[in-house]
């Protein structure tokens, strides 16, 4: 129960329960409940998606749906998003990189990167064709992706909360992580929901290999990156319109 409680409340705004600091070894055994937080978000969501769909217009019905994420994850993924892109694009040495993304302040590529992300994230909230699926769906192979990254690729940085969990963390929550998301996925959209598994998968290889040519690993923001990324797809694939 510690591990799961303390997977909710480093991804969310979940109340603390555990009124102290997790160990390492928690941190690293949360990495297999993080889908699970996942589908508690997107479970929230389709809720006050169905609530606000009674009140207010579509359009803004997605607004709020996207300002609830957002919130409910402390811009947690958004922050590492947007730092991402100011250092992977804004230096010219690893070293430079990993510089730029410590820096809280916001740079040119980080802005027009978490505009462009939450504009098309909004475009494809109110585009979805399968709300339950794409609602429901994005959040977990979300936060799938940064397990699944945790687990199998190397950690640029020799300290910091991302180490915590990287050296904590093994095959075993990878398994966990994958099985929920597998059956979740069957359960909701049936065989697109396997789809949307494979192609989040290959999606955050391409991510992955991006990162690696121009950083030595990994870090927390590219994690929250990942995240980002990946639920922006699922959204995308389950607002595809086939009309004749």
């Amino acid at each position: 129960m510690t591990t799961l409680l303390a997977a909710f409340q480093f991804l969310t705004i979940f109340p603390p329960v555990v009124r102290r600091a997790f160990t390492p070894q928690e941190l690293g055994r949360a990495v297999g409940f993080f889908p699970l937080v996942g589908l508690a978000i997107g479970g929230l969501l389709l809720t006050l998606d169905a609530g606000l769909n009674w009140f207010f217009s579509p359009t803004l019905s997605a607004a709020l749906i996207l300002v609830t994420w957002v919130a409910v994850t402390r811009g947690l993924h958004l922050d590492g998003f947007m730092d991402s892109c100011d250092g992977l694009f804004g230096g010219h040495t690893p070293e430079a990189r990993l510089t730029i993304m410590r820096d809280s302040r916001i740079g040119a590529f980080g802005f027009a990167g978490g505009a462009l992300l939450l504009l098309t994230k909004f475009a494809a909230l109110l585009s979805l064709e399968n709300r339950t699926a794409g609602i429901m769906l994005a959040p977990m192979l979300g936060r799938w992706g940064m397990a699944a990254a945790i687990v199998f690729f190397p950690y640029a940085r020799q300290q910091g909360l991302g180490r915590d969990m990287k050296d904590h963390a093994d095959r075993s929550q990878a398994i966990l992580a994958t099985i929920t998301v597998l059956v979740t996925s069957w359960l909701i959209a049936r065989w697109l929901g396997w789809l949307s598994f494979v192609l989040a998968g290959l999606a955050l290889i391409t991510w992955i290999r991006f990162v690696l040519a121009r950083l030595p690993g990994l870090t927390g923001d590219t994690y929250g990156a990942a995240c980002e990324l990946l639920e922006l797809l699922v959204l995308l694939i389950f607002a595809i319109s086939f009309r004749g």
